[in-house]
């Protein structure tokens, strides 16, 4: 018979003389009893976790620590609540002692009711599901037999135990009761991470180990003992190594994490954080290993970069969530809605500024020269000749098929645009005048983001062409600009539908939803990146629009630096 066996014999309702049987048939009987009934215990554990109704496994783990309070929050239950968040998980805390602590040392302990802490324990076991627990400070046998208690009842699918027997100057904190109820709590956990002065209590081995490998043993010998997992912790060691073991007599599995000494004063909490943190990442992971892995190297970095946080004048905590800090930043990512919004108003002054050109005034009621107007139009169809040649190009880059049909219907849109201007007010026989710089500047400002293959910054560079002529056009056909726009004889009246038309405030409401979308979900980096190019374009649009009348159109440099 096989630990991995177990789920198929309860399944199957295996008769206990066969098990029996099957156990002392084993090359060492106790330890094929003790992974046995460790294997049974954890299916029996799966389907009755706690909760009032057992929740199919979440997304993120929710982790509920068990422990003392520490108001300088480097240790018990702000520590474990960090720990938990920065690994990744929703973090819960029961309450069992109050204490008055900072930096430097413990000054009061107060311990409420164990009635009330079992009051604590049932309010979350009668709503949420627990994934996974940590306990920490436990103060006395009642305190602890509550939770043993509960621990019994609700079954959650995880306990990680990190005992607190012995105070700094090595002075025992539990008297002989509460210690016998604490060995008693290890039935109901899966891991449990003592420091060497903690280890040796438990494993009865008069003192402390001395070294890596007397730690191995005593927690060899506490695991063989009482079926529990044990992290071996080598910090407390002397020396240049601070190496870590989880010990598993009942698979005969050791596996060992090697770590150099980080040279620090910011140690406070350090066995809370940790425990949190495998606990937290048992739950995600399923794997014992991994999480041991996935935690230490999570408070190696926290230890590295405690010092950073200037906490207290004795020893300080570690910082939970530098690595977070450093990788992820502190921006907020904003909804698509809310990068529209932003945007937009970004580009207030360019739009008022657009708004406030002679050549927008005179085009709306309708006092605008033909000639400017013409220059206008052959700027236009200059334009929309490579402007379709760079959504070919974003219609190439598109990460999904959607985005590639609509780019690739946009600049098939806009040579159409262009034959269109030709056949209506160019002539089809009219020589392509030269590119104002205006137009110039522009084009090569598009030209380039497509070069660089960067999707996101092309796409808003791309934008404005779409948003704001859609704008202009809708606020012109809606008379904002004065009644001379909506009168069927104004003389540039089917040029001012072309933009007023549904179709093109389709296309525009799409291509703001592409970019918006893409922005939001993008980092920091790109988003600002995205947010420069368009800017940037918006700029180019009122320069092109104010190069039919400026005086200085033609004028070498003319237009916005691309």
């Amino acid at each position: 018979m096989r630990a991995e066996d177990v789920a198929d014999l309860r399944a199957a309702g295996a008769a206990g003389v066969a098990v029996v049987s099957a156990v002392c048939a084993a090359a060492d009987p106790r330890a094929a009893a003790q992974e046995f009934a460790r294997a049974w215990t954890d299916l029996e554990r799966r389907p009755a976790a706690s909760g009032a109704a057992r929740a199919p496994q979440a997304t993120v783990p929710r982790v509920l620590s068990i422990a003392g309070s520490d108001p300088s929050g480097g240790a018990g239950i702000q520590a474990d609540l960090k720990a938990i968040a920065a690994s990744g998980g929703y973090g819960m805390a029961v309450i069992t002692a109050l204490t008055a602590q900072n930096t430097r040392g413990v000054r009061a302990v107060h311990v409420p009711p164990a009635a009330f802490l079992a009051e604590q324990l049932d309010a979350i076991a009668d709503d949420i599901t627990v994934d996974a627990v940590k306990i920490g400070m436990l103060a006395n046998a009642e305190v602890i037999r509550t939770v043993g208690d509960w621990l019994a009842r609700t079954r959650p699918p995880v306990v990680v135990l990190d005992p607190v027997m012995l105070a700094t100057s090595g002075d025992r904190l539990l008297d002989a009761d509460a210690e016998a109820a604490l060995r008693d709590l290890l039935a109901h956990a899966d891991l449990v991470t003592p420091n060497l002065a903690e280890l040796a209590v438990l494993a009865d081995a008069g003192a402390p180990a001395g070294t890596w490998s007397e730690a191995i043993a005593q927690a060899e010998a506490l695991s063989a003992t009482t079926g529990v997992r044990v992290l071996a912790k080598g910090g407390h060691l002397g020396g240049a190594d601070a190496p870590d073991a989880l010990v598993d007599a009942a698979s005969a599995r050791l596996v060992e994490y090697p770590g150099e000494r980080i040279a620090t004063t910011a140690t406070h909490g350090t066995g809370c954080s940790l425990s949190s943190a495998i606990a937290t990442r048992r739950a995600a992971t399923g794997d014992w290993e991994t999480a041991v892995g996935e935690a230490r190297r999570w408070l190696r970095e926290s230890l590295r970069h405690g010092e950073t946080l200037q906490v207290g004048g004795g020893h300080g905590p570690v910082h939970h969530f530098a690595g977070l800090w450093a990788r992820g930043g502190l921006a907020t990512a904003p909804t698509p809605a809310e990068v529209e919004t932003d945007w937009w108003e970004g580009i207030a002054d360019v739009r008022r500024g657009i708004d406030e050109l002679p050549f927008i005034r005179g085009l709306a009621d309708g006092t605008l020269e033909r000639e400017p107007f013409r220059f206008y139009l052959a700027q236009d169809a200059l334009y929309l000749r490579d402007y379709a040649r760079v959504l070919a190009v974003a219609a190439a880059l598109a990460p999904e098929a959607t985005a590639q049909a609509f780019w690739a219907r946009s600049a098939e849109g806009a040579i159409a645009g262009e034959l269109e201007l030709h056949r209506s007010w160019l002539g089809r026989t009219t020589a392509p005048p030269d590119p104002a710089p205006a137009t110039t500047a522009y084009l090569d400002h598009l030209a380039a983001a497509g070069a660089r293959g960067d999707y996101p910054v092309l796409i808003a560079a791309l934008l404005p062409c779409f948003q704001l002529y859609a704008d202009l056009g809708a606020r012109l056909a809606a008379g904002e600009f004065g009644p001379a726009a909506l009168d069927p004889a104004h003389p540039y009246a089917s040029w001012l539908a072309t933009y007023a038309d549904p179709g093109f405030a389709v296309a525009n409401r799409q291509a703001i939803d592409m970019v918006s979308d893409t922005a939001a979900h993008a980092t920091p980096e790109v988003r600002e990146r995205m947010r420069r190019a368009y800017r940037r374009s918006s700029e180019h649009e009122l320069a092109f629009f104010a190069a039919p009348l400026a005086a200085s159109a033609t004028a070498p440099g003319e237009g916005v630096p691309a």
